[in-house]
């Protein structure tokens, strides 16, 4: 479908609207590590790594990175005031534990109930399951950012997960570079649309079946 999509960039703007203010988040590999850098002005988000580090800040600029100070993809993080650093060990007893309010993951497929499958590449043969189950279990509220297909143009968004399932029934929500889509228990509602697209163009790039919210808009940042 030759109609603009929204960038990475934008997906993790309209993410970071739904962090809560005070809230502890656990940002996981690739779009969702780009979140930390828009949090509304005035807002406190306490991130937490699977490193071991609590209260960090966001992506390191140019020229002030430090090689100790990263996230769990390896990416260089500022220095903020409050930052407290552990182990690894620990930084896991406080996802297992539900510490984590809310986590933001990337997605290789997402079933209509939930189901999300996001280590494995089957056909690659390869894969790393990381933080990802214990986020998914873990935490108060799983958050998709993601591309709504792949690269030869399939859904991610299907009706069961043929990949390697991470956790069953895990996430509440999915942002995507053309729609945010809610998991509820009467289905996959479609809340919002990118600008120019309509419910029927979300609708023929999405295996599983979307239920039209009566608010549904276009993505506002």
């Amino acid at each position: 479908m030759d109609k603009e999509r929204l960038d990475r960039e934008v997906i993790a703007m309209r993410v970071a609207k739904e962090l809560p203010d005070g809230a502890c988040v656990n940002l996981g590999i690739g779009i969702p590590t780009l979140v930390s850098s828009y949090v509304p002005e005035g807002m406190t988000v306490l991130y937490h790594s699977e490193s071991g580090v609590l209260n960090c800040g966001p992506l390191a600029d140019e020229g002030e990175e430090d090689i100790d100070l990263i996230n769990a993809g390896g990416q260089f993080l500022k220095m903020v005031p409050g930052m407290s650093f552990f182990s690894s060990a620990d930084a896991f007893a406080m996802i297992r534990g539900g510490h984590i309010d809310v986590t933001v993951l990337g997605a290789l497929q997402v079933s209509e109930v939930g189901d999300l499958a996001n280590w494995m590449l089957p056909e690659r043969g390869v894969g790393n399951i990381g933080g990802a189950m214990d986020l998914a279990m873990g935490a108060g509220r799983v958050i998709v950012a993601m591309e709504h297909t792949d690269r030869n143009d399939r859904p991610k968004i299907v009706k069961e997960c043929s990949y390697p399932p991470t956790a069953r029934g895990c996430v509440s929500l999915m942002v995507t570079d053309i729609a945010v889509i809610e998991v509820t228990v009467e289905g996959l509602v479609l809340k919002e649309v990118a600008p120019g697209w309509t419910a029927e163009d979300v609708q023929g790039l999405t295996e599983a079946r979307l239920v039209l919210s009566p608010d549904l808009k276009e993505i506002e940042l």
